[in-house]
């Protein structure tokens, strides 16, 4: 079965920590992943959210900048899981949030993946 696992957490925090904390909790996470080899798919770690834009309304749309949620927590990235029930998905969200304790997980069944092709690694500027 297929999980996402979304990974939400308060933008602010994150863009204030030092470049040694950041590295540090990618470490911890990339070990996590380490751990979960075999059962962990396509990860992301998502641009700031003052880089994000989003189409809405009729015909073609109308492009906005930034998302318009309304609460502290953003959402920062995502994982794909395949994992055989629902409390598997769950251990892999408490693995992760021990690497990331600030972290909140979303853990939602996927009822369509299309893998498309692989793309390669990329760094934010």
């Amino acid at each position: 079965m297929l999980y996402a696992l979304l990974a939400y957490h308060v933008e602010s925090d994150v863009m204030s920590w030092s470049p040694e904390k950041d590295a540090t909790v990618m470490r911890d996470l990339m070990e996590v992943h380490q751990k979960l080899a075999g059962q962990v798919g396509p990860a992301a770690r998502l641009a700031p959210t003052g880089k994000a834009r989003t189409l809405r309304g009729p015909g073609v749309g109308q492009a906005l900048d930034g998302p318009f949620a309304e609460t502290k927590e953003q959402l920062l990235g995502f994982y794909v899981l395949d994992v055989k029930s629902e409390d598997e998905a769950f251990d892999a969200a408490r693995q992760l949030r021990r690497a990331n304790a600030g972290a909140v997980y979303e853990i939602r069944p996927i009822m369509l993946y299309l893998p498309g092709t692989a793309l390669p690694r990329t760094e934010v500027g």
